[in-house]
């Protein structure tokens, strides 16, 4: 099953659900309009994206923390940086919340403190449409000149080096990149092969690409997603108490629903 029909299986039972109508009254902590500074990349379609048409700042993540905002009487505050500057940004205090499809992982929590998971996903291989030399990790790994672009110390960094390739991080087949945006714009160029991604954010580039890009059905992988803290911050119990309401009342479905199956990058 697909990253997408495993979406569409469980969005079903929401399908008439309207966000807007969800109004579950909850015993969340009152924040007294506490500001709160949230740090994104904007470079993760349809998690958090600037808008083709309008600009804005849009995606399944801000909708969620803004929800969670106003479910925590919180003021919101967003800020943008690089994925690489990140996690060390929020470690020093800089920002109170990072996100941008973050991994849950144990290293990572020897510098920052993490949410609950508000999403799992998988890793899939996104290709150009005409590829043929390859259709899983197999045979890409057989095909001795096709590259893989990706950002160092991420997600998709880690499963190329470790369950695609040989486990050499400094395999010259692994093209690094500032941010995910180049890794896609070297794909539909030609001077990658292949990029990793979660099924959420490969869908909406193939959704985007006009027929130029694919995903392959081969699953690699499964990841949590949380938001990131700086270590022993407040934020996280309340922030928790929010995602798991969320949850309960059919929120995060919701969400699912209309970033994954109903929203069309770029139409």
């Amino acid at each position: 099953m697909t990253f997408k029909n495993l979406i569409l299986s469980a969005a079903s039972v929401v399908a008439s659900v309207a966000l807007a109508s969800i109004s579950f009254a909850q015993d969340l902590p009152d924040l007294g309009g506490k500001k709160i500074v949230v740090v994104t990349e904007n470079a993760y379609p349809p998690l958090q994206f600037i808008d083709p048409k309008s600009g804005d700042q849009i995606g399944w993540e801000y909708d969620a923390m803004n929800e969670i905002g106003k479910r925590l009487n919180a003021a919101i505050e967003y800020q943008n940086t690089s994925w690489d500057a990140m996690i060390q940004a929020v470690s020093d205090g800089q920002y109170d919340i990072g996100m941008t499809g973050i991994s849950i992982k144990e290293d990572r929590k020897e510098k920052v403190d993490f949410s609950d998971a508000y999403m799992t996903s998988q890793m899939f291989m996104l290709v150009r449409s005409e590829e043929d030399r390859f259709a899983d990790s197999k045979s890409f790994a057989a095909v001795e000149d096709a590259l893989v672009g990706a950002q160092p110390g991420t997600t998709p960094f880690y499963v190329a080096v470790y369950d695609v390739l040989d486990g050499d991080e400094a395999n010259p087949r692994i093209k690094l990149f500032e941010t995910f945006g180049a890794t896609i714009l070297a794909l539909r160029s030609g001077d990658v092969d292949m990029v990793l991604t979660d099924g959420v954010a490969g869908q909406g580039y193939v959704d985007a690409s006009g027929g130029a890009l694919k995903l392959f059905d081969e699953a690699l992988g499964t990841d949590d997603f949380g938001f990131i803290f700086p270590r022993g911050s407040e934020n996280v119990a309340p922030i928790n108490a929010a995602i798991a309401a969320m949850k309960a009342d059919g929120t995060i479905d919701a969400l699912n629903k209309k970033w994954f199956l109903d929203y069309k990058l770029g139409q």
